[in-house]
């Protein structure tokens, strides 16, 4: 695997916004009077927000948009944002800097907005190192379709032989699969209820992936 490209998932794998996306949504199925049962919810793990707004329209019958309700989850994402305590996952921003100092190309490839993404990366001024933002919400398909990849990893380009994606979601470890690239499965003491049993590596830590330890593998 001659590795010259890797493809970060966002929430989950940099940073770990997930629970405020979850509180973000839940108050907006309570502002449309909805009960969305724990098992739906995290089958929405890994999709864009307008996919999981069309499904709940679909499945509840409601009179509002999914356009409407992706306005409403956003306003409540927002004031959380800008209220809550929000970190890097442990290890990850070490990571990044060793594969971009290793002459990586890195690029996000992540189901959030773009809004939401550049809140994330500005924040923690993650810019430098990543040559491309994706994002899911901007693209026809949401993970596991294999677009946002397919796309991400045709802009660095690289063969999809020579990229890793970096996933922690079933539906992201799926999409992995489905465009044909390795994929390191993360996780983490938050992830709940996703199959990891489809990623090429699994790990629990970032250094487990040091460029180091595998500097003979990635460039064989």
């Amino acid at each position: 695997m001659k590795l010259k490209a890797v493809l970060f998932d966002m929430d989950g794998v940099i940073v770990d916004t997930e629970p405020l996306h979850r509180k973000a949504y839940f108050h907006m199925f309570d502002e449309v009077n909805i009960e969305v049962s724990e098992p739906l919810f995290e089958s929405f793990t890994g999709q864009s927000t307008i996919n999981v707004c069309r499904r709940v329209v679909d499945q509840f019958g409601l009179n509002e948009t999914p356009e409407y309700l992706v306005s409403l989850k956003r306003k409540h994402y927002k004031y959380l944002f800008d209220h809550g305590e929000l970190d890097l996952i442990e290890g990850v921003f070490d990571r990044i800097q060793d594969f971009y100092n290793n002459g990586l190309t890195l690029v996000v490839a992540s189901s959030a907005s773009m809004p939401g993404i550049n809140l994330i990366f500005e924040r923690f001024n993650l810019n430098p190192y990543f040559s491309a933002k994706f994002s899911g919400a901007d693209l026809k398909e949401s993970k596991p379709h294999p677009e946002i990849f397919l796309k991400a990893a045709a802009h660095t380009g690289f063969d999809k032989s020579e990229c890793m994606v970096i996933e922690d979601s079933t539906n992201g470890i799926k999409a992995a699969n489905a465009a044909n690239i390795f994929c390191v499965g993360y996780k983490s003491v938050n992830s709940k209820n996703q199959d990891y049993d489809n990623a090429d590596y699994v790990i629990s830590d970032f250094s487990e992936i040091a460029y180091a330890k595998h500097k003979d593998f990635f460039k064989s």
